[in-house]
């Protein structure tokens, strides 16, 4: 089966007037429609690097980046980036706010908008979409701010650390939250995280890069014997001990 997205060894530098630093070195993985993919490395290895190179934001300066097997200038419209804060528009509703994307792009006609309404209903927004950011919750704007990225119906979403800015106890709820959206929206995400519980809650396969400049050192399955459980299900499983564990142990070892 055709991967939605493929790496073929690709390289990335940052130059400045003292000199070149290596960011990314011969980076090739696959990831397939309906997966769920997380990326874990040291920090300051150049995961948020990776999805720069995926979004079309920076070009990688050897190897190619494929989408449903076609080069990346074709496939960026298809992909929706979920960043580490909101960026929701205070002077906006929830409702203009979800919307934005949909203008900008000139897409906002009737199914749009139906579609927009449905998700606000169905994720439990609806009420809320006349209020200003400032009078939701912290989960309630992240998910908010992914129906915003849903709006736009990308087949393939990047979600650069879109928990770090939640407490502890939102951060769970939220993650179940996503899981579950992008379960029901049938889409493909690929994770950043520097929470290997994380990862391990919500993945069905984890890339470990090293330190930099990131190589993969190595590709987890996760493979837990109860089928269908949300994040926080799997955090009370036996298996997760073990794949944190072993997740610990790869970025250690590269210490």
């Amino acid at each position: 089966m055709k991967p939605l997205l493929e790496l073929k060894h690709v390289s990335y530098a940052y130059h400045s007037k003292s000199g070149e630093t290596m960011a990314l070195s011969d980076i090739s993985f696959q990831v397939h429609k309906g997966e769920f993919v997380a990326i874990v490395g040291p920090s300051g290895c150049g995961k948020s690097t990776l999805l720069s190179l995926i979004s079309g934001l920076l070009l990688p300066e050897s190897g190619s980046i494929l989408f449903e097997g076609q080069n990346e200038t074709v496939f960026r419209d298809k992909i929706g980036y979920m960043l580490q804060k909101d960026h929701l528009f205070e002077w906006r509703s929830i409702y203009r706010n979800v919307i934005l994307g949909l203008e900008i792009q000139n897409k906002l006609d009737e199914k749009s908008r139906a579609r927009v309404e449905k998700m606000l209903m169905d994720y439990g927004l609806y009420r809320f979409k006349d209020a200003k950011p400032s009078e939701l919750s912290g989960g309630m704007r992240q998910r908010a701010a992914l129906i915003r990225t849903l709006a736009l119906n990308p087949e393939l979403l990047l979600l650069d650390e879109p928990f770090s800015a939640l407490d502890f106890q939102t951060r769970l709820n939220v993650c179940d939250d996503v899981y579950d959206i992008l379960h029901k929206e049938k889409k493909t995400a690929l994770l950043v995280t520097h929470d290997l519980s994380e990862a391990v809650s919500m993945a069905d396969r984890i890339i470990v890069l090293g330190k930099r400049p990131a190589k993969i050192r190595s590709v987890l399955m996760m493979n837990f014997e109860e089928k269908g459980l949300t994040p926080l299900g799997r955090r009370n499983t036996p298996e997760f001990k073990d794949y944190f564990n072993l997740l610990w142990k790869e970025l250690n070892d590269d210490e």
